[in-house]
């Protein structure tokens, strides 16, 4: 079954330039599109997306408003924040408002597609200009409380790239196992998305800062798709 996704922009040339190149993968189906941070939460719950694709400058409600209310009301709706030009405060918003992902859009075609692919599948999106941003924005929170041995483990996975299904499976565990696992690890160190808890693993020591994940390219086509 394609991923479906929805389409959060209030550029029409951007709405189009997303829509055909996502269109150009089988596996990927444009559900619904809308101008504005409102419409996007409304579409969201009638039409139960896989994946938003969320402008963070928009009008009557902004993307980092309407992610939140996404990820409040829809936990299971990822998002992923695009914008035209890096802000720590909008790279800060969208993280804490829950985006699973923050890429520009100058981002490459393959780049946008593994991006909808790897959020859907629970997977840390973050392109790495966005990542050097986080990097410098987040700190680790003051005396969290301890993970337990299991709980450093599966944080490292997530960090790494691994999805909740490729976690269960390495670990033998379910996958509903693995979302409570999560479920703690944010609660413990006092974190609003599994980005924010990914960049804390780099900064604890867990994980390497070159191994936090980014979306990779799916062929070697470097078109980007506002030019397609």
């Amino acid at each position: 079954m394609a991923l479906r996704v929805l389409i959060a922009d209030d550029h029409a040339v951007v709405r189009q330039g997303l829509r055909m190149i996502l269109s150009l993968d089988d596996d990927i189906k444009v559900v619904g599109e809308t101008t504005n941070g409102r419409e996007a939460v409304r579409l969201a719950r009638e039409l139960c997306p896989d994946v938003v694709l969320m402008d963070l400058l928009m009008p009557v409600m902004d993307g980092i408003s309407a992610t939140a209310e996404i990820r409040q009301d829809l936990p299971e709706v990822e998002v992923v924040a695009l914008t035209s030009a890096l802000d720590d405060t909008m790279v800060m918003g969208a993280v804490r408002a829950g985006a699973i992902g923050f890429l520009l859009k100058n981002a490459e075609a393959d780049e946008l597609r593994s991006a909808v692919k790897g959020a859907a599948a629970g997977r840390i999106q973050v392109s790495p200009d966005a990542t050097s941003r986080l990097m410098g924005q987040v700190r680790a929170p003051s005396g969290p409380e301890q993970l337990t041995e299991r709980e450093a483990e599966v944080l490292t996975m997530l960090a790494r790239g691994k999805s909740n299904k490729e976690i269960a499976r390495d670990l033998r565990i379910g996958q509903q196992t693995v979302k409570t696992y999560v479920s703690h690890i944010l609660t413990k160190l006092g974190v609003h998305s599994r980005t924010q808890a990914a960049v804390y693993a780099v900064q604890s020591g867990l994980v390497p800062a070159g191994e936090l994940t980014t979306p990779e390219p799916l062929d070697a086509t470097r078109d980007h798709w506002w030019s397609a």
